[in-house]
């Protein structure tokens, strides 16, 4: 059989925590909790499941729980999307990407990218026979560069892929960049999908710019989220996709024959949690927390570091400590430390290495104390 992705290798996530596991390392790499859920979402969901929703939900997903993230959207925003047309439910964040490239990119299409990008990004659109131009961040701060983006822009450009708050960096786009967005989008009639899945964790009173704020940039844009990161429970691979009418008409055209629809009961459960706005408000405090413990513990470290805004990701330079590349450092902290993180140039564009990790803090205290040590040995 001719592969259709010669070049895919595992993803680095898959490699890493395997790692982890074989040499019983502390796993700060893959993007999960290790505690656990709110025991009431979990006695919703196990009611939901006693009181028989154990079919098929409905295709674009139970209708209060759309009516949920709909209201949530347009009071936090002053968007005006309906549960009705707007909102799909889907198996988490990545199916929803897919999805909407599946819908909307063909043979030649061009489709701008970030780097570094979350490694799900330009698989599907080379899967479409699309092709990705990546734009390439650069440390400490990664900010966009507008003129680098008008400058790749060509009569093939069909979409545009950002993720804010931004996965692995932590950076955070701010208005003047969704402004910019919008008026590159819309002068060129581009697309976009905004990765929101971190949308609700935003430190030191920083501001979420989601693409939903901007009336225009809205009309064209395709949102990504994710529960599973919202409410600490990544295993239950369920999210949504929010746009507008005529473009979630082509999404769900492909969602139906992709995975119809998507864990029922657990629907039904998060519709009635979200009845209480702290249980994704409250996101930001609590990880804040985590993150400047922390990044108390190592502050004597040898690491370089500056404070993640957002996401519960911290990126680390170790360019004091080693010259070795960031896959080889990561191999060895894993193997000879006992802590295992993602080294971000299997993000970058040709793999470009800025000689930093990616670690998350998404974990207990006690866990954190211990890679903490770790780092600090060094």
């Amino acid at each position: 059989m001719i592969s259709k992705l010669p070049e895919l290798t595992t993803t680095i996530f898959t490699v890493m925590s395997k790692m982890a596991q074989e040499h019983g390392a502390i796993n700060l790499s893959q993007g999960f909790p290790d505690f656990n859920s709110d025991p009431i979402l979990i006695s919703l969901v196990e009611r939901a499941m006693r009181e028989g929703y154990n079919q098929y939900a409905p295709m674009p997903g139970d209708l209060r729980l759309r009516a949920q993230i709909a209201a949530k959207l347009n009071r936090s925003y002053g968007s005006n999307y309906s549960e009705e047309t707007d909102i799909t439910i889907t198996a988490g964040a990545t199916q929803a990407i897919f999805t909407v490239i599946a819908a909307t990119i063909r043979k030649g299409d061009e489709v701008i990218v970030f780097s570094p990008a979350y490694d799900c990004y330009e698989p599907a659109v080379s899967l479409f026979e699309g092709v990705s131009r990546q734009i390439q961040l650069r440390p400490p701060y990664y900010s966009p560069d507008w003129k680098e983006v008008v400058s790749c822009v060509s009569s093939k450009t069909k979409m545009i892929i950002i993720n804010s708050p931004h996965n692995p960096s932590g950076m955070l786009f701010s208005k003047e960049d969704m402004e910019e967005l919008q008026r590159i989008s819309v002068e060129h009639e581009l697309l976009v999908i905004s990765d929101e899945v971190y949308e609700h964790i935003i430190f030191n009173g920083n501001t979420h710019y989601s693409a939903a704020r901007f009336p225009e940039l809205a009309e064209r844009t395709f949102i990504t989220a994710s529960f599973g990161k919202t409410f600490h429970n990544t295993g239950w691979k369920i999210g949504y996709c929010a746009a507008p009418k005529a473009l979630m008409k082509e999404f769900r055209k492909v969602h139906q024959y992709n995975v119809f629809s998507v864990n029922h009961p657990i629907q039904k459960a998060l519709a009635t949690y979200m009845d209480d706005p702290q249980t994704y408000e409250g996101l930001a405090a609590f990880y804040q927390q985590k993150r400047d413990f922390f990044l108390d513990l190592i502050s004597g470290s040898r690491f370089k570091f500056v404070p993640s805004r957002g996401t519960y990701f911290q990126l680390l330079d170790y360019s004091e400590i080693s010259s070795e590349g960031d896959v080889a450092f990561a191999e060895w902290l894993t193997k000879e430390k006992g802590l295992a993180s993602i080294p971000t140039s299997v993000f970058n564009a040709n793999g470009e290495d800025f000689q930093q990790i990616r670690l998350c803090f998404a974990k207990k205290e006690e866990t954190l104390e211990q890679a903490a040590a770790i780092l600090n040995s060094i």
